[in-house]
This record gives C-alpha cells, sequence and structure tokens, in this order.
C-alpha cells in the first residue's frame, strides 16, 4: 500500500506548510491578475473588430453579386401593366373601365 492509500484508510488528512503570501506576493499577483484582464479585453476588442469586417465584407460580397438580379427585378416591375398587382406570383387587375359580362 502506499502512504496516500494509507492515509485514506487511516482517516487521517494530509496537511501541507502553507504560509499566508507576503505582501510583496500579494503585489505581484495583482499586477499580473490586472495585466492577464487587460490583455483579455485587448484580445477580445481585436476579436471583434475581424469579426465585424469579415461580416461587413460577406454582406458587401452578397450586394455586388446580386445587384444583376435586384436590376432583373426592377426591369420587370417596370413593365407590369398599369394597375396590376402581384401577390404570390398572381396577377390581381382592377379593370373598372369598361370590361363587360357577354351574357
Amino acid at each position: 500500500m502506499t502512504d496516500e492509500e494509507q492515509f485514506r484508510f487511516s482517516g487521517k488528512k494530509l496537511r501541507f506548510d502553507t504560509r499566508a503570501p507576503s505582501l510583496l506576493g500579494r503585489i505581484i499577483a495583482l499586477l499580473l491578475g490586472t495585466a492577464v484582464l487587460i490583455l483579455a479585453f485587448m484580445f477580445s476588442l481585436v476579436l471583434l473588430a475581424v469579426a465585424a469586417t469579415v461580416g461587413v465584407l460577406a454582406l458587401g460580397y452578397v450586394w455586388w453579386k446580386s445587384r444583376a438580379l435586384r436590376k432583373q427585378l426592377r426591369e420587370q416591375m417596370a413593365e407590369q401593366p398599369s394597375g396590376a398587382r402581384i401577390i404570390e406570383g398572381e396577377v390581381i387587375r382592377d379593370d373598372t373601365h369598361g370590361d363587360r359580362l357577354l351574357r
């Protein structure tokens, strides 16, 4: 049996010689912690800027590639007869000028 197993079975607790950190140790820990937080904040800002740039470039690419489709849609809308409305691909005309039903 190892010493650890003997301690576990005997119910004794392992004790380490720990002392409270000195004033200098606390100051160093505070400075290191502050430096780590500042570096993490700077890294997150850089990451956010890169993500925003990639997003703007992606939207610009889609806008640029879809310009021919938008032009075609505008031309089709201009070719519609006046007074016609298109609802989900169906043409609905408002002819109130003289189309009579034949009886």
